[in-house]
């Protein structure tokens, strides 16, 4: 009878592992509409519909820099109908920035595929004095305290991109946080600001509009978009190099064969002929690693940012 009994429950787990996705499929972006990670989960919604079946619907529950919409994924069933596509903001900073989440990143997610990067680059105003990354290192030496770098706020990628360049090159600036990115824009265009770390997909059309010129990038290697534009680690300054991006979870305890399924179809998605230029296009990096890779790289990240925000006492507020 007991054989029996373990038979037909590792027959109805498979059946229900099989069945799945039985009901519509949440997937929760943790911003408001309109920004890269929403772009991400709504160009990745209708691929795995095409390829997984079912219904998988986009929505977004914004707040607390993101920590709103994680908490809600991390109390989630693990059946696989409920997934979490964010930025790296509520994996690996904001646990470091907010006195207290509702969440533990470390431990409350099935950690699935980076979809995708963007390094960041710093860009001045067309008519800023500073042509070349050397010009502004000599400046900041020698005039510490006077050049301002905006960012869309506090412990936002491109704030600690800044503090960590500051870091890496003995210099300090002043920072400057706004509420969101497109405040940071309008300012740099306007040259109420000197420069920012700016996310090169939002920086791109005002680079090669010319209001903006680029002057370092933050990845390891130069990006084919500003081919002509230096990475930070080759103009010396090593440990510099960051992105942003974009991933997949979900909430802890999901079944490996249902994470399989799900990590294929990101990675097919990705690749898509119809989905793979346009994400280049605008600056995107395909990464689709395993859910190994980026359950290591996350850990990684988290310690990394924990150390600069500690090192530098950087503050939410």
């Amino acid at each position: 009878m007991k054989k029996l009994l373990v038979s037909f429950m590792t027959f109805l787990c498979a059946t229900t592992s099989w069945a799945w996705p039985d009901k519509p499929v949440t997937i929760i972006v943790p911003f408001p509409p309109g920004g890269s990670t929403d772009l991400i989960a709504r160009t990745l919604a209708p691929k795995l519909q095409e390829k997984l079946g079912g219904n998988f619907i986009t929505e977004n529950k914004a707040g607390a820099t993101g920590t709103i919409g994680a908490g809600l994924v991390a109390k989630a069933a693990p059946d696989g109908h409920t997934l979490f596509v964010s930025s790296l903001g509520p994996f690996v900073i904001a646990p470091h920035l907010l006195q207290k989440v509702s969440y533990d990143a470390l431990k409350d997610f099935d950690y699935i595929s980076i979809a995708v990067q963007a390094p960041n680059v710093l860009v001045v105003p067309a008519n800023s004095p500073h042509k070349t990354m050397a010009q502004v290192i000599s400046f900041l030496k020698a005039n510490p305290e006077k050049m301002t770098f905006a960012s869309s706020g506090n412990g936002s990628s491109d704030h600690l991109t800044a503090e960590l360049f500051w870091l890496q090159t003995g210099t300090t600036g002043i920072h400057v946080p706004y509420k969101g990115g497109g405040p940071v824009m309008t300012d740099l265009l306007g040259s109420q600001v000197d420069s920012s770390f700016m996310n090169v997909n939002t920086a791109m059309p005002q680079i090669l509009a010319g209001k903006l010129r680029a002057l370092a990038i933050t990845s390891a290697k130069r990006s084919p978009l500003l081919p002509n534009v230096a990475s930070l680690e080759e103009l010396g300054i090593k440990d510099a190099n960051v992105y942003s991006w974009q991933a997949v979870a979900a909430p802890k305890g999901l079944p490996s064969d249902i994470k399989s399924k799900i990590h294929a179809a990101i990675v097919s998605s990705l690749n898509d002929p119809q989905v793979k230029p346009k994400l280049l296009d605008l600056g995107f990096e395909i990464v689709a690693n395993t859910p190994e890779q980026f359950t290591a790289y996350q850990a990684a990240e988290f310690s990394r940012w924990k150390k600069l925000i500690e090192t530098r006492n950087i503050k939410a507020d």
